[in-house]
């Protein structure tokens, strides 16, 4: 591990994205059925996050040549809290406190990260985590987070034998002595840095010289997205909430009777979610669309385990005007396969990679002009579809907030996991003071998409999966 290591320029930029209104950080929560004591949680951190270099060093020189440093006073004390929710303590309770989290900033003086144990919560136990954007990009952080699980973690991934004298004795102790069950973990780790989009065929274009000026042009070009509810100034104050569990099988039998993926009927229901949101503020039903950035993975398979940014951005114009749903999804489908293949995702990450060299204000300028082209950021990570643990506890769910910049004030989260999909929302409060019309909405819309387009004797069999709170 070398004293001073620079960050990368898509890294650096999105250290200096902070802004008041605007914190780059990723914030997630995790469920446990079982509950699980402060001294537990810190050796698990111990023994699987700590090997990870990222985690015990902190940035120096922040707005010029930004790089990494070991944190010399580094004590995980100071990143670990052992918290306890007021009144019952319950769900509400709990949305409540990421919201708070949320509106703060990290200690730049420390290693950029934090986790908050709650540890009575609905009979189990609930960690919230806090990591900044510039450690890396959503795929990055969840292989993080997957480490931590009893299925998961391989201390193979960890420094090599020279560098175990910088680490902890527990984990050197577990690098001697555990090998982990990995080989599922591998598996889904690597497929998980398949974009969405397959953002291969976008990159071998681009190595054909074709289509990278034209994608660029078009990702600078784009007008303002439209005024709705949606667009304002923003406040310091955010507000975080996530929808209860929608059957994965369900969705899947969806889109096979309309030939779409997934994520389209997902989005498709995202859409008609707006829709209604702004119905309920007397905003524009009527206008064509709603733009959102949408990240896309560009991550190699071989850099599957590697920290760091590595990842594009794509416009997609949500068809919120359209007054039918089956509208809504296939016109969705449309749009993503138009998408498919472009190299729109690997000009945006260029333009990312520039941004990180230039000075501070000009930074600013440059991402403040792009965010006014979209209302929401919105991101669709598939999580693993088995049972996760840690230290032996159920996982219940897992539910992450996708980070804006700019003036762009609603990330709007997907993540399955285990058979479920939740959708998280997280927003300026100003802005959109009740993103639970958007969750309201959201499962509406799903609802009637399955009523329009599933049998009957088939629907009636998939709502009767168990749900999960």
């Amino acid at each position: 591990m070398t004293s001073h290591e620079p960050l990368s320029g898509v890294d650096a930029a999105w250290l200096r994205m902070d802004e008041p209104t605007n914190l780059m950080t990723i914030t997630g929560v995790l469920v446990l059925d079982d509950p699980m004591g402060i001294d537990t949680f810190k050796t698990l951190l111990e023994e699987r996050l700590l090997g990870f270099d990222r985690f015990r060093q902190r940035v120096r020189d922040p707005e010029g040549s930004p790089y990494w440093e070991p944190d010399p006073y580094f004590d995980l004390d100071r990143h670990v809290h052992r918290t306890a929710l007021p009144g019952a303590a319950g769900r509400s309770e709990l949305k409540e406190r990421v919201s708070e989290r949320m509106s703060e900033p990290l200690d730049r003086e420390k290693p950029l990260w934090e986790m908050e144990l709650v540890e009575d919560y609905l009979g189990g136990s609930a960690i919230i985590v806090r990591l900044h954007h510039c450690i890396g990009d959503g795929m990055a952080l969840l292989q993080v987070l997957l480490s931590l699980t009893d299925e998961y973690f391989d201390p193979g991934r960890f420094p090599t034998t020279e560098d175990r004298g910088l680490l902890p004795g527990v984990v050197r102790g577990a690098l001697n002595t555990v090998r982990g069950t990995v080989s599922a973990g591998r598996r889904f780790l690597t497929e998980g840095t398949k974009s969405l989009l397959r953002p291969s065929h976008g990159l071998r274009r681009l190595k054909q010289g074709l289509s990278f000026g034209a994608a660029l042009s078009k990702f600078l070009s784009l007008p303002r997205d439209d005024e709705t509810p949606l667009k304002g100034d923003l406040g310091v104050a955010q507000r975080a909430t996530w929808s209860a569990p929608l059957d994965l099988a369900r969705i899947k039998r969806i889109g096979e009777v309309v030939d779409a993926k997934v994520n389209d009927v997902l989005l498709g229901a995202v859409a008609g979610a707006l829709r209604y949101y702004l119905s309920s503020r007397n905003g524009p039903t009527d206008a064509e669309t709603v733009r959102a950035l949408i990240p896309v993975n560009l991550r190699p398979p071989e850099q599957a385990f590697e920290l760091g940014n590595r990842f594009g951005l794509v416009f997609l114009d949500l068809p919120v005007g359209l007054d039918t749903r089956l509208e809504r999804v296939l016109t969705v489908k449309q749009r993503m396969d138009e998408l498919k293949g472009s190299a729109e995702a690997v000009a945006a990450l260029t333009l990312l990679e520039g941004l990180g060299y230039l000075p501070v204000s000009m930074e600013h300028r440059a991402v403040r002009h792009l965010s006014n082209k979209a209302s929401a950021v919105m991101t669709n990570v598939p999580g693993p579809q088995e049972p996760l643990h840690m230290k032996g506890r159920h996982v219940q769910h897992v539910m992450p907030w996708v980070p804006r910049a700019g003036h762009v004030g609603l990330g709007v989260s997907i993540f399955s996991y285990d058979g479920a999909v939740r959708l998280g929302l997280a927003c300026d409060a100003g802005l959109i003071p009740d993103p639970d019309t958007i969750i309201e909405g959201f499962q509406h819309e799903f609802d009637q998409l399955a009523d329009e387009l599933l049998p009957a004797a088939d629907d009636g069999l998939e709502r009767q999966s168990p749900n999960k709170s």
